[in-house]
């Protein structure tokens, strides 16, 4: 290099002139000495300067030379490059003594994921079974069996629980704290750091101070998945740990903690619930006055059932019958008590302060208050003045959170009655709530009690809270429903959504039951065009579906491992 150039200073002309036009900047000396050919005579005018923008054939070589003095320059600044001190590598991933699935179970994990990034299912039609709305169950036996991911099949997990949500909780399980070490490194994988629960994170909950530390020091999913596991074990102990660090939490965060205590919720929670009341953040105080509603001897239950109390009473003149004087303010101690005091668009205030009164209130108060009646007395009386549907509306709202099976079949009514009756609800969102506080065998026996009167029509709601598989009676109920439906030359494509449900629901041991029906049907006068078709492809499809489903089950035995 030419002397009183340095390297610094030749780079940064090279950059400078490259930027702004070889004729607008005329490149470093050495750049155009660079450029010509050390074997020829130079043929530039001679009057010219050298390097002159306007001198001949400097000016038509310079972008060429500017070129080449580049690449030569790159080139010795990278030989001369001295190596860098190796980074520290990242910690070791922790391990996890789960064992894997038997290798069949492996290949069938690899098949579902690689068929949610194909797309393979693109719609509804056709025979081949829907792997993708497989993939939960799979992910749900394989965790009862204790098995953990595969660890080449680790990123295509946390991909697609990044892409469906319905799949993080049992994906995260079974991730553990592989899952956990890996979602460090890619940003798109943030969800798990924030979601990621389970025991397999959580130190020895005998251990005090690696409790304190954990809580205090870790993240997110971390404290949460400490906090449930402890709440599970010893709720004292858990409300304490929250307590301690409760006024420095942010606002989502201690709502998310406060979720936690819904397990094993008690009467000792009260004093840190009825102080929560007060919090800065809305949400939080709904969800602590939701959660103090739910006990019945907390004080904010005895609050609301006198306030109850005033606006439900008994009338005996010309036969029993209930009347309703709803509230004419909503007052500040109503609002501390988590009612809101502005309606949603379109609902009355008052009517909107009585819904939120009256299921908050103990569902205790209503026998003593209505002449000593039974739920199901209660429920038949005569509500005055149209207040009927908003009284039994709030009181399926209570008989759910407060999981009184009583009410609840009160409220649900026969299941074979008419499905507007005056007795009980004829909500499929009420009823589903209702449902989920019975026990599930009778639950099952409800909705395939319904099914059979209704048919699916209005069903479909109540068969999402039934328990999978579904029991044989109510698997049967919907086979037969599906049956008429195939027969009348129904439109199929009405029940697409039911036949979903039975393709994930119903029990394996159906599919040879179900094969006559795979067969197509005959057109009747009337059908729907295309229908028989339809209702044989889809029965295929179903039949398959349940035929792999078998399979999987198979698959994760752990004496084929």
């Amino acid at each position: 290099m030419p002397s009183g150039i340095t390297d610094v200073s030749l780079w940064e002309g090279l950059v400078t002139s490259a930027l702004l036009g070889t004729d607008r900047r005329t490149p470093p000396e050495p750049v155009l000495a660079w450029g010509e050919a050390p074997d020829q005579p130079d043929k530039s005018d001679k009057s010219s300067a050298p390097g002159d923008p306007g001198s001949g054939t400097a000016a038509k070589d310079a972008p060429v030379a500017l070129l080449g003095a580049a690449a030569v320059h790159t080139v010795r600044r990278r030989a001369g490059l001295l190596p860098a001190p190796a980074a520290a590598g990242p910690e070791p991933a922790p391990s996890d003594d789960r064992p894997l699935p038997p290798k069949a179970a492996r290949r069938r994990l690899a098949l579902l994921l690689a068929d949610r990034l194909a797309g393979a299912s693109g719609g509804r039609r056709g025979t081949t079974p829907d792997l993708t709305e497989l993939l939960p169950q799979w992910l749900a036996a394989a965790n009862e069996h204790g098995y953990r991911t595969p660890p080449a099949l680790l990123p295509a997990l946390l991909d697609a629980a990044r892409a469906r949500t319905d799949l993080r909780l049992n994906a995260l399980a079974f991730a553990g704290t592989l899952g956990l070490w890996l979602a460090r490194f890619n940003p798109e994988w943030k969800f798990v750091l924030r979601g990621a629960s389970g025991s397999a994170l959580l130190p020895d909950l005998d251990d005090p101070e690696a409790v304190r530390r954990l809580w205090e020091e870790g993240l997110f999913a971390e404290r949460v998945a400490l906090l449930t596991a402890l709440r599970g074990r010893d709720a004292d102990r858990a409300l304490a740990l929250l307590s301690a660090t409760w006024r420095t939490e942010r606002a989502e965060d201690r709502l998310m903690f406060l979720d936690s205590l819904r397990t094993g919720l008690s009467d000792a929670d009260e004093p840190f619930l009825e102080r929560t009341l007060a919090d800065r953040s809305r949400n939080v105080r709904v969800t602590a006055a939701e959660l103090l509603s739910a006990l019945p001897r907390s004080a904010l239950a005895g609050r609301m059932a006198g306030r109850a109390a005033s606006c439900v009473s008994l009338v005996r003149d010309g036969g029993p019958s209930i009347a309703v004087e709803a509230p004419h303010e909503c007052d500040p101690d109503m609002e501390r008590d988590g009612v809101a005091a502005t309606p949603p668009g379109g609902r009355g205030e008052r009517s909107w302060w009585l819904k939120q009164v009256v299921e908050a209130a103990p569902l205790s108060l209503w026998p003593e208050r209505l002449g000593g009646r039974t739920p199901q007395e209660i429920v038949a009386l005569p509500v005055s003045d149209g207040w009927r549907e908003e009284l039994h509306a709030a009181w399926c709202r209570a008989a759910a959170r407060q999981r009184d099976a009583p009410w609840s079949r009160a409220l649900l009514g026969a299941p074979g009655g008419p499905s507007d009756a005056e007795v009980g609800t004829s909500s499929p969102a009420e009823r589903s709530q209702l449902l989920a506080t019975l026990p599930e065998a009778e639950r099952a026996a409800w909705v395939a009690d319904f099914i059979a009167v209704h048919g699916l029509s209005e069903a479909f709601q109540l068969l999402g809270v039934c328990t999978v598989p579904w029991a044989e009676p109510l698997g049967r109920s919907v086979v037969d429903a599906l049956d008429i439906a195939r027969d009348a030359g129904s439109y199929p494509w009405s029940f697409s959504g039911v036949m979903g449900l039975a393709e994930r629901c119903l029990s394996p041991a159906e599919a040879d039951r179900l094969e006559l029906l795979t067969a197509r049907p005959d057109e009747t006068e009337g059908a729907s065009p295309g229908a028989g078709d339809y209702w044989s492809e889809a029965f295929q499809r179903l039949v398959s579906t349940l035929r792999v489903r078998a399979s999987m089950r198979a698959e994760l035995d752990p004496a084929l491992g």
